[in-house]
């Protein structure tokens, strides 16, 4: 019998302050481990306002993770220790593996309306791929499929499969899907997803209900005030619905559309020991990564 997901948890994503000066909310991170496994950060950098975001990413190490950037608005200017450079633009996506380590800086540039509009995902790298070589999956807006349904809804596929269609980035480390999914009003969506896997959906625009079940007091809601008794069963932007245990999930509308990304991935279930920008499995690997940036023996990489 399929058994539809129902919400474990909704969270508010958070205001923080990141890089040199830059302007975001905080979904989740560090606080909400391992609840998200193999996830351990998603930001959402949606700004109109130039000086929230124009300071950047400067240069700083990644190791022991990858970094999954999706641009809507504005451009993401890139370079890294291997000699890459580039830029993620509108509809774009990078998927970075950081591997044994690597150094590289952000900058976003805002559109011509000074808009930048864009989410980062952190996923974990299992203990076995921790020191692996690091690499970019840069995705081109013309490169991801957008399929349209009978109902209207429409899904743009980053990673994984709908239908017989699948998403440009395969052959990724940990089993993925990444999907950007608009609902029109008074319509249902339903998807299948892999038993076992963490799902969750970030809410980006509208408003829908995550569940059969539309009482919104049958789950927890994290960042809610102690004494706020208004309770809406809708999840609307900015706010994350991670599901239970199931064989789909089920999206409805009624007099507005939503627009959600809906991202799973199978649990690593491994020990993280965690300091800023590296993550590892113990506390002494940590150590090493730090040591070996101050001593500037980090990147065990070159590019030919």
């Amino acid at each position: 019998m399929t058994k539809t997901r129902k919400i474990r948890k909704v969270l508010k994503s958070k205001p923080a302050i990141e890089g040199a000066g830059v302007h975001l909310n905080r979904v989740f991170g560090y606080s909400q481990l391992p609840m998200f496994d193999p996830f351990l950060l998603l930001d959402d950098f949606r700004s109109d306002t130039p000086e929230h975001y124009i300071k950047g990413f400067p240069w700083h190490p990644h190791r022991g993770i990858e970094t999954i950037t999706y641009v809507l608005r504005g451009d993401v200017e890139h370079g890294d220790s291997m000699g890459n450079k580039g830029t993620i633009s509108a509809g774009d996506v990078q998927w970075m593996t950081a591997g044994s380590g690597i150094i590289h800086q952000e900058m976003p540039k805002g559109d011509l309306n000074g808009s930048m509009y864009g989410f980062q995902l952190w996923a974990n790298l299992p203990r076995s791929h921790k020191m692996m070589d690091p690499r970019y999956r840069d995705v081109k807006n013309k490169q991801i499929p957008e399929i349209k349904l009978e109902s209207g809804t429409r899904i743009r596929i980053i990673c994984g499969n709908v239908g017989d269609k699948q998403g440009p980035v395969q052959n990724i480390i940990i089993e993925t899907e990444y999907l950007d999914i608009t609902v029109p009003t008074q319509q249902k969506f339903i998807h299948p997803t892999a038993r076992g896997h963490t799902v969750f959906a970030y809410v980006i625009e509208g408003k829908g209900h995550f569940c059969k079940d539309k009482e919104p007091f049958s789950y927890e809601i994290e960042g809610l005030n102690y004494f706020d008794m208004q309770r809406d069963s809708f999840a609307s932007n900015g706010t994350i619905v991670l599901f239970d245990e199931g064989d789909q999930v089920m999206v409805s509308t009624k007099e507005e559309a939503v627009r959600f990304l809906l991202i799973s991935g199978k649990p690593i279930v491994e020990p993280i020991a965690w300091y800023g920008p590296i993550v590892m499995n113990t506390k002494e690997e940590l150590r090493i990564a730090f040591e070996e940036y101050s001593k500037g023996t980090f990147i065990k990489y070159h590019r030919a």
